[in-house]
Order: C-alpha cells, then structure tokens, then sequence
C-alpha cells in the first residue's frame, strides 16, 4: 500500500496537469468505487467543475474542486492515475474516466478492486469518519517530540503497531516504521511505553528524516504521466532500505541475517542483533 511519501509524490504528480482543467464528462465502469453514491450522482456532482488544488492528507489524496467539492481517494494496494490523450488505448481495470478540457483525460485503475473514490463537501472533510481521527502529519508542527512521547507513553502494544496506527502517526506505513526503528535499534516488538525518552526523541528526527529522503528521491524522477502511480516512488527508493523486504539478507551493520515476523497480519523486518528484544510482549510474535 502506498505510504506518505508515495501519496505526497502522486499528489505532486497530479496538481500541476490537474489545477485550472474542467471537467467535461465523467465515465464510472465500477460503480463500487464511488460507493455509497451511484455513478450517476457521482458524475452529476463533478461534470462541469474545475480542479483547484491537489493535496494530501495521511495515505488520502485531496482532490478539491470549484464547486465547494472534494474528491477522496484512497489508492489502497494497487490504484493509480493515468493522464492520457483520448485516443490512447487504455489497460484493464480502468474504473473511473475524466475527459477534461484541454483533451486530455484522467483514468483510474484500480487491478485489486480495492481503493476508494468519494466526492464530499469541502467544508465537512474534517468530520469524515476516514479523515477526523487521522492523527498530525509527521511532517507538520503539531508532530513533535513530546507529542510522540505521550503516544508511545500512553500503551502497552508493541511501538510496531503504533507506528502503523494512523490515529497515532497520519501517514506512516510499513516501509518507513520497520526503517525507522531499524535506525534508532528498537526491536519491533517492544512495549511502547518501555521505549526511553531518548530514543523517542530520536525515533521522532528518524522518522521525519526518512520521510522527507522518500519524497525528495520520488521528486527526483520524471514521472511519466501516462502511469501517476503510488509505487514507482517506494521503487526508486528501494536501494536505500536496509531492512524491509531483506529477509535472510545480511544487516549492513552487523552482517546478521535479517528477520521477518507476522505483526498485525503485515509482514515486519528486522536484525536480531541490532534490535535486540527487550521489554517485548508475549503473545504474537514470530511467524510467516
């Protein structure tokens, strides 16, 4: 599933070929993916509006229109933009089209089935069930090192699972907290009231500094628009991770072979000898 980074990079992607373009027509193939508003109202409430900014909110693309709406989008596993000329043949799974005004058009493939399309009202998207216990950005002035603390501070599940929570950090996945930890030598497992404040406060620089790294690696790239996709920014910055899908490989630090265990049904990476289990939980703990 695309994380922070990725969702900040596609929102990039989208705002500079989307902002000031009208929508002319709008084409909805699945109607499960504009639930629960039929396709008809769905192009109804967006035929003849105009994009007017392209944002981000946790894994969640803002995409606001002229007339006091905003379309939602949640990529989940495998969804992805494509802006195209009409005439280009467009791939399977494409669920949703957008012809707009400077002919060009705005496709969404969804091969999994699984992401999420939802036009709301500008003014009431802080009261969405998906957005109003969206924890602070990481990136933002309300994420800081004492707000990470009284998080951590505040339960006995292992700092893995609060990472991952995103009523407690907007926008962290999987990648960047088995990244994050790996760094500042927190086994995943550990209580996360059991984590000093001085590794907290280290973890808080660490996370934000890997993120920042992601999104400035996927700004690097020219993004070919026929494919605005959340994953080709996690691939190029694949070469800098030093644990998450390195299971069996050696650790860059210590040479020990990299682990993976089952956390919350997500695969969790991690070196044994650089993140040594203390203060861990029973129960869950390692498996396929």
């Amino acid at each position: 599933m695309p994380e922070l980074p990725e969702v900040e990079g596609v929102a990039r992607a989208l705002q500079p070929r989307l902002c000031g373009r009208r929508i002319l027509t709008v084409q909805i193939t699945r109607p499960r993916l504009v639930a629960p508003q039929t396709a008809a109202a769905f192009a109804a409430g967006v035929e003849g509006a105009t994009f007017t900014d392209v944002g981000r909110r946790g894994k969640y693309l803002l995409l606001h229109l002229d007339n006091a709406y905003t379309l939602l989008v949640h990529l989940r596993m495998a969804g992805r933009f494509l802006y195209v000329m009409p005439c280009d043949p467009l791939p399977k799974f494409v669920h949703a089209i957008f012809d707009l005004d400077n002919d060009r058009r705005l496709a969404f493939q969804d091969q999994r089935h699984f992401a999420v399309m939802r036009l709301v009202r500008t003014d009431e998207l802080n009261q969405l069930k998906e957005l109003r216990n969206l924890a602070p950005e990481p990136l933002g002035p309300a994420f800081t090192p004492a707000y990470l603390q009284q998080v951590l501070a505040a339960t006995r599940r292992p700092v893995k699972e609060v990472l991952l929570d995103q009523r407690c950090v907007a926008g962290l996945g999987n990648i960047y907290a088995a990244e994050a930890l790996f760094a500042v030598g927190v086994n995943p497992k550990t209580r996360a009231n059991n984590i000093p404040k001085a590794k907290v406060k280290r973890l808080w620089a660490v996370i934000r500094m890997l993120l920042e790294s992601a999104i400035e690696a996927g700004s690097t790239i020219d993004v070919n628009p026929e494919s605005i996709a959340g994953q080709y920014f996690g691939a190029a910055y694949a070469e800098a991770l030093l644990v998450y899908d390195r299971e069996g490989k050696p650790c860059v630090r210590c040479e020990t072979p990299i682990v993976r265990i089952r956390q919350g049904q997500r695969s969790t990476y991690f070196c044994p000898q650089c993140q040594p289990q203390r203060h861990a939980r029973s129960g869950r703990q390692s498996g396929r």
